[in-house]
């Protein structure tokens, strides 16, 4: 299916644009097991979006979706400091997956990526603006198309650039088998759901939830 203005007007839950995306609704899986860190750093078909150092010891991969409001909250008040204090001080790498759970968080995917393309601060610092514009673009008054043509605009892109981008067949092809992948190899069921060095934490955790768990393996 391309994406449409008409569509993103027409979509209001994701019972029925899954079938139409390609996005399947996502199974209800009962634990959260460690999975094969071999697994987990394994992109399938987008370029890893990724900061700090890649022979870091420990590596955090996030899962998110950008309309998810717990993956906002996340970003705004837990991230910055797991950045300031880990990422910045090259200690740990930090990669970030796409897990859209409508829609709407795949458009939002695939304006970041459109605008980023191989940056991959550029890429973090888009995301920072979904988040921060999530009430916005997601759950405002106006449309979508509308809200993510406005940010997309102010990154440097045409109307008829950020057009294109949300009419890109292959680009939402890739997030969904990714999302796919996610789902069925590494068990994602919900967002934010991360996986330190192969350990997962589901939801909203802390900074110090995050803070213990990384000292402890920058100790051994």
């Amino acid at each position: 299916m391309i994406i449409t203005r008409r569509a993103f007007n027409a979509a209001l839950s994701l019972t029925g644009l899954a079938a139409l995306t390609g996005f399947s609704p996502l199974r209800l899986i009962t634990s959260a097991m460690a999975q094969s860190a071999t697994d987990v750093a394994k992109p399938v078909s987008l370029p890893d979006m990724a900061i700090g150092p890649k022979d870091a010891a420990v590596t955090i991969t996030e899962f998110a979706s950008m309309t998810c409001p717990h993956c906002a909250a996340f970003n705004a008040d837990v991230f910055p400091k797991i950045k300031s204090t880990y990422i910045d001080t090259g200690k740990i790498r930090y990669i970030f997956r796409e897990f859209p759970l409508d829609i709407k968080a795949a458009a939002g995917s695939m304006l970041a990526r459109c605008i980023a393309k191989d940056d991959a601060a550029k890429y973090f610092a888009v995301v920072d603006v979904l988040f921060k514009q999530q009430m916005d673009w997601a759950y405002g008054k106006t449309s979508t198309t509308e809200g993510l043509g406005r940010i997309g605009k102010q990154a440097g892109l045409s109307q008829e650039q950020v057009d294109a981008c949300l009419k890109d067949q292959a680009l939402l092809d890739k997030i969904a088998a990714d999302q796919k992948y996610a789902a069925e190899v590494l068990k994602v069921n919900s967002t934010p759901t991360f996986f330190i060095n192969g350990d997962v934490i589901k939801g909203e955790a802390s900074f110090d939830t995050f803070d213990a768990k990384i000292k402890s393996l920058l100790k051994s």
